[in-house]
């Protein structure tokens, strides 16, 4: 069976509109179910599907709206996850693409980065890691575990390039600056001194003249090219 769907929280639920609804793309169907039941405990997490395959996932699209999050497997059957990838940003380009997997190997990581995905994380970060995971993905934020973040700076310090001028205002700069140190928008908007809607409409002028869809691959392609130093 390609996914298991639960009935999600009744409209007339005072915290229907509350929970982050998320979605697992994983084929290993204990580890898929289990991680389901655990995140439906948290009372702001809502995960009404568990998919086995990306082709399954994308067909559910196309008669369901997408979920702020998807919790993406790269070693699936059929359409692999780093394949899905570009699929699932194309018919999903609000949602937060984090990838879930065993692989901590450079070219996936980077790739995966590449081709759109929010976040990176190891599936031994653990069923509380990965309910943080999603509440940061959900606020606009990237979440890498430690160590494939070292593994991502490693791979864009050696390809360093000289720097390129992208037409940064300073606030532009001090906005990447903050990204690039692990700091959420609020968190940015607040040190900066400015309104969060303000801060959003800096960072969104970055992702514009990087030419870049979120925050990991800003960060990524700011260390390459020296706009900022790494973190």
């Amino acid at each position: 069976m390609g996914r298991l769907y639960l009935p999600t929280v009744p409209p007339d639920s005072p915290s229907a509109a509350l929970p982050i609804e998320v979605w697992i793309v994983e084929d290993h169907s204990v580890f898929g179910k289990h991680l389901q039941r655990a995140l439906n405990r948290h009372p702001d997490i809502q995960c009404p599907c568990h998919f086995t395959t990306c082709e399954d996932t994308l067909a559910h699209m196309d008669t369901h709206p997408p979920p702020a999050v998807l919790l993406l497997d790269l070693d699936l059957p059929g359409m692999g996850g780093a394949q899905a990838l570009p699929l699932l940003r194309q018919k999903a380009p609000g949602t937060s693409i984090v990838v879930l997997t065993v692989f901590e190997d450079e070219d996936k990581i980077v790739s995966s980065i590449c081709a759109g995905a929010t976040g990176y994380l190891i599936k031994t970060a653990g069923s509380e890691g990965i309910a943080d995971s999603v509440r940061s993905a959900a606020g606009g934020g990237s979440p890498i575990t430690p160590r494939v973040t070292r593994k991502v700076l490693e791979v864009f310090s050696r390809a360093k390039t000289a720097p390129k001028d992208y037409g940064m205002t300073p606030r532009e700069l001090e906005m990447l600056q903050a990204l690039s140190k692990g700091l959420t928008l609020k968190e940015a908007a607040a040190k900066s001194g400015i309104s969060y809607h303000t801060a959003d409409e800096y960072v969104r002028a970055v992702y514009r003249k990087l030419q870049v869809r979120n925050r990991s691959s800003a960060v990524a392609k700011a260390v390459q090219e020296g706009l900022v130093p790494p973190p």
